[in-house]
């Protein structure tokens, strides 16, 4: 059954279909979100156990991580394009297949290079599902919605990270890191399965009216150059995420070697500190629709100033403070301020580019902040770690904030123009956010 565009303006203030049914398919993509990330970051808590066991270095470690950051970033553009193509649907059906069936073999490696393998497979399951979810989602609520909708969505990756990394830990003391992959992999599948009764919408054309309604790739490139503020946009959020990404995969090996914590108690300790960073992203996702209302290029400023406070109080946190209560809380604080480019980002981008080439446009920004910010963070800390020290380098690596609120304030003014061409630009096709059977 198909909901046409006519109907779709006038139905719930800009819902598709109905308000429930969009709420429905929120819920699904979130939870499958939250299994992406549980999947990636559950090895998170077994790092020092493994360190130990296989006798590796920090280096190492961070490339366990990273890999999946890295194998994400360079497939995202192509499984978008496949996705804008064909079925987004169907693509995430796919993806979230492999990457769950990945995360279970993960728990029979017998080698370093053999788990490298295996975590890399992960990430080209993952490839492409935070784009294409956040498309469909884009395409099912009201752009007044949109940033507090993405913001929500992408919050369940930092939820999925706290879940991660306390399930690592707990299940690994008490029966063997081997058996945390294969219990996290299994939901993941039940919900691939699941994704397949959510009905698409629409390829948006862009050509000039003919008959096809398949975009060419060089139809689909020319679009995306058109603004090229959203990619100094995806370059600033990478640079923030090279922090948010070190946070995220380093505090539980903090905690166990400077608190000396067990990997289960340290575990806990850092998800409670990763959990303030998802109440951040959704408080800053609030903060950039409220300020958004009164300027679209508002948002951008939200970004910038979470950026530049982050990188403020987390080099005191690790730099200043020893060990305690007071180190602790100054964190948490870091966590909240350094999460609030995570959900506006995906919003700004929407707003400026051709609705026929949303997911291939955010799979960009998937590439830039993968490849910029969570390949890179965890792997160029596990470098510097193996020289001066984990406590030293989480105390300069979010000096990388300052750059990220640099290059946000400094994308402002190309913005408006860009958004200005988005709003007066011809028509793009009646069909957007039309709903089509899979």
């Amino acid at each position: 059954m198909r909901v046409h565009a006519e109907l779709v303006a006038n139905n719930q203030n800009g819902y598709v279909g109905t308000r429930t049914a969009a709420w429905a398919v929120f819920a699904l993509t979130f939870l499958l979100m939250l299994f992406d990330f549980i999947d990636r970051q559950v090895i998170v808590s077994m790092l020092p156990i493994i360190k130990a066991e296989w006798k590796l270095s920090d280096t190492q470690l961070g490339g366990l991580i990273s890999i999946v950051a890295f194998t994400v970033g360079v497939l995202s553009i192509p499984v978008a394009i496949v996705a804008d193509r064909w079925s987004r649907v169907k693509c995430v059906f796919v993806m979230a297949a492999i990457w769950s069936l990945a995360t279970i073999a993960c728990g029979y490696a017998t080698s370093y290079l053999q788990l490298l393998s295996l975590r890399g497979l992960v990430g080209a399951g993952e490839a492409g599902y935070n784009a294409v979810g956040s498309a469909i989602l884009a395409a099912r609520f009201p752009a007044r919605m949109r940033a507090l909708v993405l913001a929500s969505f992408t919050a369940a990756a930092t939820v999925g990270v706290v879940t991660g990394v306390v399930l690592g830990g707990i299940i690994a003391k008490n029966y063997g890191w081997q058996l945390a992959f294969g219990i996290v992999g299994i939901p993941g599948l039940i919900l691939a399965f699941l994704y397949l009764f959510v009905e698409d919408y629409e390829t948006v054309k862009i050509t000039d009216g003919r008959a096809s309604n398949r975009p060419s790739l060089l139809g689909m490139a020319q679009l995306l150059l058109q603004t090229p503020s959203a990619m100094i946009i995806y370059i600033a959020s990478g640079l923030q995420l090279f922090v948010v990404s070190t946070m995220f995969s380093w505090l539980a090996s903090f905690f166990n070697r400077s608190y000396g914590l067990s990997v289960d108690k340290a575990g806990i300790r850092a998800a409670m500190l990763l959990l303030a960073g998802c109440i951040g992203t959704i408080l800053w996702g609030y903060l950039a629709d409220y300020f958004g209302r009164t300027g679209a290029r508002n948002k951008i400023w939200v970004m910038a100033a979470s950026a530049f406070s982050s990188a403020l109080v987390l080099p005191l946190a690790f730099g200043v403070f020893s060990p305690g209560p007071i180190q602790v809380a100054m964190i948490t604080l870091g966590c909240i301020l350094m999460t609030g480019t995570i959900g506006p980002v995906g919003a700004v981008a929407v707003d400026v580019v051709h609705p026929g080439v949303r997911a291939t446009a955010l799979a960009v920004g998937v590439l830039v902040q993968n490849l910029l910010g969570q390949a890179a963070g965890p792997f160029f800390t596990g470098f510097l770690s193996d020289r001066y020290g984990l406590s030293f380098t989480l105390s300069v690596v979010p000096l990388a904030g300052v750059l990220a609120a640099v290059a946000f304030l400094f994308t402002l003014r190309r913005y408006d123009r860009d958004l200005t061409m988005r709003t007066h630009s011809p028509a793009t096709g009646t069909h957007v956010g039309v709903i089509r059977p899979n």
